[in-house]
């Protein structure tokens, strides 16, 4: 969709032309391989990790904090909060939560809601410094603007980050909301039928009932026989 839109409205400003589009196909390519080749690193950091017993030790470590759910959760988003400033959304999403949703299932959490959690979480990403691509985008629009003359002075990068902070402070917001609402998320989701074994219980016929069964269908009712008599009769006739 947003290609589309892209195209369209490109196509609206008569800028829609062969180097446009081979830039924005060049610059999708850039970006998709570094996308599968961060992928293929955390599949491999994964492994090795996972072989040497590291999944264990993290499992230990945030299993023991103190708070229970609420401990380990608290923790997580401040972790990967603060891990956000120094890396992108695809390498928290690809290396750090393959680490944390193991131990986020053996402590009873709901998988779909820590996932909305924490993708939450990780959209302050992309307006905080020094890394917020979202910071990045109108750092460049707002040179662009400044060259050609659409506004008067230069918007500094100061000015940009202390604007994104209220941003940040509502996602932060949010990210409480999800924490203490949970049914903010779980509202519309089908929820799991528990079964208890314990009371669980499978009737057996009696072994009088199963023979008594067997002889009423071995053996014909006098009725049955009666309305045979009288077809045998009748057909004769």
């Amino acid at each position: 969709m947003g290609c589309v839109g892209a195209l369209v409205l490109a196509a609206m400003h008569k800028r829609l032309n062969g180097p446009l589009i081979w830039g924005a196909m060049h610059g999708t390519m850039r970006l998709t391989a570094m996308v599968v080749f961060i992928l293929i690193g955390s599949r491999v950091f994964s492994m090795v990790f996972q072989g040497v017993d590291g999944g264990r030790w993290v499992e230990h470590m945030l299993s023991g904090l103190p708070g229970g759910q609420v401990g380990f959760l608290l923790v997580v988003n401040v972790f990967v909060f603060f891990l956000a400033f120094f890396l992108d959304f695809f390498e928290i999403a690809f290396i750090i939560l393959p680490m944390l949703g193991p131990v986020a299932e053996k402590m009873g959490i709901d998988m779909v809601w820590f996932g909305v959690l924490l993708c939450v979480n990780m959209q302050t990403s992309f307006m905080h410094p020094p890394f917020g691509f979202a910071l990045f985008y109108l750092r460049g629009i707002a040179d662009t603007l400044f060259k050609e003359g659409r506004i008067e002075k230069p918007v500094k990068s100061n000015d940009i980050y202390l604007g994104a902070i209220p941003w940040v402070i509502m996602q932060l917001v949010l990210v409480v909301i999800v924490i203490f609402v949970p049914e903010t998320v779980t509202m519309f989701l089908d929820k799991e039928q528990k079964v208890d074994l314990d009371k669980v219980t499978i009737e057996m016929p009696a072994q009088d009932d199963i023979n008594a069964q067997d002889e009423s269908a071995e053996k014909p009712s006098a009725e049955d026989e009666q309305k045979k008599m009288e077809e045998l009769f009748n057909v004769k006739k």
